[in-house]
């Protein structure tokens, strides 16, 4: 397996093969939590007004995301992975979702139409996905007698500035997809969430100095392989439908 790291928008322009787009704080975070609370699927979408459309064709559909990290007016939910576990099982159970957010969102969309696949990549379901591609890897070895290549892209902040998080959470994925191959490198997750709390724009809203993420977000989005599902995209018409696996 060839492991490829990149970062932003044009990074995952750039990307191939595999393509994990990681956003942890918040928006895939959130799909995370949507999918254990039993969503069928989520429509990733560029504007909101996309977003909203899907809800005027199916009432199905409930509305999520944001811009510049804001709640968009008329939509169900923003990006909050604490407003979601508030809402729990019963407010997702069965339904549908259509989502715009700044940054994985983007990513999603920017990477999906060159990838082999593109995955939703979060602390949540990280060892659920490295498990995912290994054994895509083994598959790939075995019967199509070729090495696969993983992109790993790191969204940051709206995909033009690095993030700490989503880095860290890079270094996570590239450490599990590589263990035992000679090459890993080692990961500290406690160094990593130090470095987290202590990036000044994760320590405002840790302080409750950023209405629009509540502290409780840092708190739910730094938890390591809560889930043992993976969220897989592929393109259709307009958006990226993403589903549990």
């Amino acid at each position: 397996m060839k492991v490829e790291r990149r970062s932003l928008l044009a990074g995952a322009a750039d990307a191939h093969g595999i393509v994990i787009i990681i956003d942890v704080l918040r928006a895939f975070s959130c799909s995370a939590l949507m999918f254990h609370y039993g969503i069928r699927d989520l429509a990733l979408v560029r504007t909101p007004r996309e977003a909203l459309a899907f809800r005027d064709r199916d009432a199905d559909y409930l509305v999520a995301g944001e811009v510049k990290g804001v709640k968009v007016e008329g939509f169900d939910l923003g990006n909050s992975p604490a407003d979601i576990v508030s809402k729990g099982e019963t407010f997702f159970r069965g339904r549908r979702v259509a989502a715009r957010s700044s940054a994985g969102t983007q990513g999603v969309l920017a990477a999906a139409a060159h990838a082999e696949q593109v995955i939703l990549g979060s602390y949540m379901t990280a060892a659920a996905t490295a498990a995912y591609i290994r054994d895509h890897s083994q598959v790939d070895a075995l019967v199509r007698g070729r090495e696969t290549t993983v992109t790993i892209v790191a969204m940051g902040f709206e995909g033009v500035r690095p993030s700490v998080e989503d880095e860290r959470c890079g270094d996570y994925l590239e450490h599990l997809l590589t263990a035992g191959s000679g090459v890993s490198r080692p990961y500290d997750h406690l160094r990593a969430v130090w470095e987290c709390i202590n990036d000044p724009e994760i320590a405002a809203s840790l302080r409750g100095e950023h209405d629009y993420r509540p502290k409780e977000d840092i708190v739910l989005a730094l938890q390591r392989d809560l889930f043992d599902f993976v969220m897989v995209g592929r393109p259709e018409d307009d958006h990226v439908l993403v589903t549990r696996v």
